[in-house]
This record gives C-alpha cells, sequence and structure tokens, in this order.
C-alpha cells in the first residue's frame, strides 16, 4: 500500500508539471541565451584550464568529473532501460532533446554556484541552491533553501543504484554458481556494497573527486569501445534502430496522449540521468575554486552532453538492437545484461556487469557529498558524518525493496528539489545573461 501510493504520487508530481518546468524552462533558457550551448561548446571544452583561482575545494575538472560521476551511473543504463521499456524507443529521441536544454539549465546553475558561494559554519566555502537562494535573491527565503535541502537528503539516496547493482551481481555472478536469491542475500550484498562506499565518502570530499576523476574518464571510454565493437558488428542493424527512434518520438497515429506518454518518458528518465535543473550539480561546481563564474558555468553544461547525450545513446543502441526491452511491466538492468548476452555471446553481460558496478560505485560515491553538504547546511557541519552513516545504511535497505518503489522515491525527491532551484536559476537569470554577455565581449 505504501508504495503504491509513493507511485502515484511520483506520477502525478513528475508527470506534465515537471515536464513544463524542466523541459519548458530549459527551452525558454535555451531561447533567452541564444542557442548558447551550439555557439559556445568549443569554448565550453576550452574553459576546463581552470586560470584564475579563488576559494573552494577541487578544480573545475575535478568538479565536472565528479558532477558526471554521479550522473553516469546505473540511470544511464538502467534508466535507459527503463525508458524504452516505458516509452519504446521514441523516449531517447526525448532524452537528446533533454540533454540540449539541459546543457543551458547547467550553464546557469554552474554560474550562479560561483557568483553566490556560501559558507557552512565552519567558513568553509560552499555552493548550492539553497546559498543562490539566501545570497542571490533574498535572506528572507531560507525556508525555500531548507526545503531544497530537506528534499535532496532524500533524493541524493542512491536507491535506485543500490537496488540495480544488488539485482545485477545476484543475476550474472551468483545465480549461476547456485545461489538462491533472497532477502539475506541481498542484504549481504547490501552490506559489502556499504562498506566499499563508506570507505571512500569517510574520505571527505578530496578523496571523493580524487577517485572519481580516475575512474570517469577510464569507464566511459571502456564503454565507448565495446558499444562501438557492437556497433560494427551489427552495423546492418544501425539504420533501423535509428529509424525506430525518431519513428516512436512522434507517434502521432496513436494519438496525442501516446506522443505525450513517450516524450514524458524521456524527459522524465533525462532528469534521472543529467539532473539539469535539479540543483546538484551546483552544489558541486560550487565547491570549484574556479573564480570566474560565467567560465565554471560553462565546464558544467559538458555534463549533459556527455551523459544524456553520449552515454545514453551508447546504452541505447544495443539494447534497441536486441529488442529486449519489449517486455510486460517495468524492468531495468536485466535488459541491458540480457541485450549483451545476445549481441556478445558468452561475455557480453559480464562485460556490462563490470562496466554498471564501477558507474554504480561512481555514483554513489558522488551522491554522499550532496546529502552532507545538505546536513550541514542543515543542521551544522559537525552533524555530516551522521548522514554519512545514514547514507551507507540507505543503501543496505535499498538493496531488498523493489526496483518500482526505488525509482519512484528517487523522481519524486528530484521533482521537489527541481522546484526551489529553477525558481533560483529563472529569478537571477538576468543577472547571469549580464555576467556572461561581459565575459563573452572580453574573450
Amino acid at each position: 500500500m505504501v508504495g503504491q501510493f509513493i507511485q502515484s504520487i511520483t506520477d502525478f508530481v513528475c508527470g506534465y508539471p515537471l515536464f513544463i518546468l524542466l523541459i519548458g524552462g530549459g527551452l525558454f533558457l535555451f531561447l533567452y541565451t541564444g542557442a548558447l550551448p551550439l555557439r559556445k561548446f568549443g569554448m565550453a571544452v576550452k574553459s576546463l584550464k581552470m586560470k584564475q583561482r579563488g576559494e573552494g575545494q577541487v578544480s573545475s575538472f575535478q568538479a565536472l568529473m565528479t558532477t558526471i560521476s554521479s550522473t553516469v551511473g546505473m540511470g544511464n543504463i538502467a534508466g535507459v532501460a527503463i525508458a524504452l521499456c516505458v516509452g519504446g524507443p521514441g523516449a531517447i529521441f526525448w532524452m537528446w532533446v533533454s540533454a540540449i536544454l539541459g546543457m543551458t539549465t547547467k550553464f546557469f546553475e554552474g554560474t550562479l554556484a560561483i557568483m553566490f558561494k556560501g559558507k557552512d559554519d565552519q567558513g568553509v566555502a560552499q555552493g548550492g541552491p539553497m546559498h543562490v537562494i539566501t545570497e542571490g535573491i533574498s535572506k528572507k527565503l531560507k525556508p525555500l533553501a531548507v526545503f531544497f535541502a530537506v528534499a535532496a537528503l532524500f533524493g541524493c539516496l542512491v536507491v535506485m543504484q543500490a537496488n540495480q547493482l544488488t539485482e545485477s551481481i545476484v543475476t550474472v555472478c551468483l545465480a549461476p554458481l547456485g545461489a538462491t536469491d533472497g532477502f539475506w542475500l541481498r542484504f549481504a550484498i547490501g552490506c559489502v556494497i556499504g562498506a566499499i562506499v563508506a570507505y571512500v565518502i569517510f574520505g571527505g570530499l578530496k578523496r571523493i573527486s580524487s577517485v572519481a576523476t580516475k575512474i570517469v574518464p577510464l569507464m566511459v571510454g571502456f564503454y565507448f569501445l565495446m558499444v562501438f565493437g557492437v556497433m560494427i558488428a551489427y552495423y546492418d542493424r544501425l539504420p533501423m534502430v535509428f529509424a525506430e527512434i525518431f519513428r516512436g518520438a512522434f507517434c502521432w497515429k496513436a494519438g496525442f496522449g501516446a506522443f505525450a506518454a513517450v516524450a514524458l518518458t524521456g524527459a522524465r528518465r533525462a532528469m534521472y540521468v543529467n539532473e539539469a535543473g535539479v540543483g546538484t550539480a551546483g552544489m558541486m561546481h560550487g565547491a570549484s575554486m574556479n573564480a570566474e563564474p560565467v567560465r565554471e558555468g560553462l565546464v558544467a553544461m559538458l555534463g549533459p552532453a556527455i551523459d544524456s547525450g553520449l552515454v545514453c545513446t551508447l546504452s541505447a543502441i544495443p539494447m534497441i538492437m536486441a529488442g529486449m526491452y519489449k517486455v510486460d511491466g517495468v524492468e531495468g538492468l536485466s535488459i541491458a545484461l540480457n541485450s549483451f548476452d545476445v549481441l556478445i555471446p558468452y561475455v557480453g553481460k559480464y562485460l556490462l556487469e563490470f562496466v554498471v558496478t564501477i558507474f554504480a560505485f561512481s555514483t554513489m560515491f558522488s551522491y554522499s557529498y550532496y546529502g552532507t553538504m545538505c546536513t550541514s547546511y542543515l543542521f551544522g557541519s559537525r552533524h555530516a558524518q551522521k548522514y554519512r552513516y545514514f547514507y551507507v545504511f540507505s543503501i543496505v535497505a535499498a538493496s531488498v525493496i523493489s526496483l518500482e518503489v526505488a525509482v519512484s522515491i528517487m523522481d519524486l525527491a528530484f521533482a521537489l528539489m527541481a522546484i526551489p532551484n529553477m525558481f533560483a536559476v529563472f529569478y537571477l537569470a538576468p543577472k547571469v545573461k549580464a555576467r556572461y554577455k561581459e565575459y563573452f565581449k572580453n574573450n
């Protein structure tokens, strides 16, 4: 009953209201800036080299890699599978649209994170929507900042990642050895996952960013080579893949309702993947030592291009080729594993299992920082360590709950985070525009 109630609330909040807020809001910002992501993509790549240093804890590149490590994860594989399962190949097209619009939104989030930094009770410089709201708009709006921080405490619990990683370990690694799936087996796996995550996150942001900077480029590169090999082996199926994507994206024959459902599915899953408009990017880029807000905004803009653009496409192509997404009900990682098992016999699912394991862990490492920041903001930095314990406990708990409930919890929390964050972005958009006009004039 509780699970069904959570799902019904999530379906409403993450339906048209969220679509209008994130996709409509992203479209507005895209037009407001004159298609900035398309015009300034090259400058964004060059901005990875930080010239001016200010207050912060990590470099712009480390901030980007840590942000990507939180977005390039289980959502790029299991999330894409869920999108295909619910909305068909057409949902991928709307993930692409969301990626372009999300680049604009993240530009604003990254810029604002540097423009309006705050400090915790220890005097450490921090960023994020809660500081943007109070420092950039008004301290009278602190209740709105608190609302965001409370929602983020739950939104940043990696329930889907832990759930799907446990599922994949049982299915791929243990079941073939004769292990019986059940509560205690999943609980034990959750404890092991939690222990590994605890080792990294209790080392603080510097250890998290150090790990993310090393593993993210390597794993994205490995995944690219893996899918590229599939594309070469089954090159004759590529035209069919993209035909299915574009045909499904505009399925007018089934009526406007079917078209809207596909678009909503793609947008909802893209929200989970690139997190543009949700506010997490601002928390990480706010920790950057970059002293130039617009330069940090350009760096932040690269995130959706990599996760929703590149990695999600890499995930979608093999699944559509194999046609394994055509199932009853909602399935996630199992669709991807079965697809690679068909396309790369004997070793495909094991290669993918290796990839998703690293992706899942990288996400779990990064998300802990967001929750820790919100805890510091709400209760003081002395309580941050307590959140890390709660975070690890949630990983263990997530390993034994259903996928549907796990996904609903994440979606609902993210939607609630997006409301105050996007309000701040819209309110402060003119200040960002004035800042980047001056920056582009001089660079």
